[in-house]
C-alpha cells in the first residue's frame, strides 16, 4: 500500500521576517536548508524512502524537497510541480507583518481562511483591508 508523506517546507526568508508569504517566491534560509536535511534524517530513520515528489512552483518548496531528496539518496526519483500545491494566496497582505497586521486589524483577518475565489488572488483580503482602512488597490 502506498504512503503519503507530507514535508511542509523549511523556514523561507519570508518566515524569518514573520511576513505574509503566500505566493512570494523567496528562498530558505540556512535555517530552512537545516530543517530540509533534519526532514531527510527523519525519514531516513523511520525507513520512508519515497518513489515520487510532488511539489508547489515556488522556491522554498522545490529547494526542501531537492535538500530532502538528495539527503535521502533519491534525488533522481520523479518530482512534479504544480501551481495548485502553492501556498494560499494572500492578496494585499502579502509582504505585511503578521504582527503589526494583527496588532492594527485584530485576529479575524488572520484566523480567517479565505474563499476558493481569494486562492486565486483576487478578494477578500483585499476588499476586508480596503473596509478598514488600510491596504488594497
Amino acid at each position: 500500500m502506498p504512503t503519503l508523506i507530507l514535508l511542509r517546507h523549511g523556514q523561507s526568508e519570508w518566515n524569518a521576517t514573520n511576513q505574509f508569504t503566500g505566493w512570494h517566491d523567496c528562498d530558505l534560509t540556512e535555517l530552512g536548508e537545516a530543517e530540509a536535511r533534519e526532514g531527510a534524517r527523519l525519514l531516513a530513520d523511520a525507513g520512508i524512502f519515497p518513489d515520487i515528489a510532488h511539489t508547489s512552483v515556488l522556491t522554498r518548496a522545490i529547494r526542501t524537497a531537492d535538500i530532502t531528496l538528495e539527503a535521502l539518496g533519491r534525488d533522481q526519483i520523479p518530482v512534479h510541480r504544480h501551481w495548485r500545491l502553492n501556498e494560499r494566496h494572500y492578496g494585499d497582505l502579502t509582504g505585511l507583518d503578521k504582527a503589526a497586521t494583527r496588532d492594527k486589524y485584530g485576529d479575524c483577518l488572520l484566523y480567517t481562511s479565505p474563499s476558493p475565489r481569494d486562492q486565486r488572488g483576487s478578494g477578500i483580503a483585499g476588499s476586508w483591508l480596503k473596509k478598514k482602512g488600510g491596504g488594497g488597490g
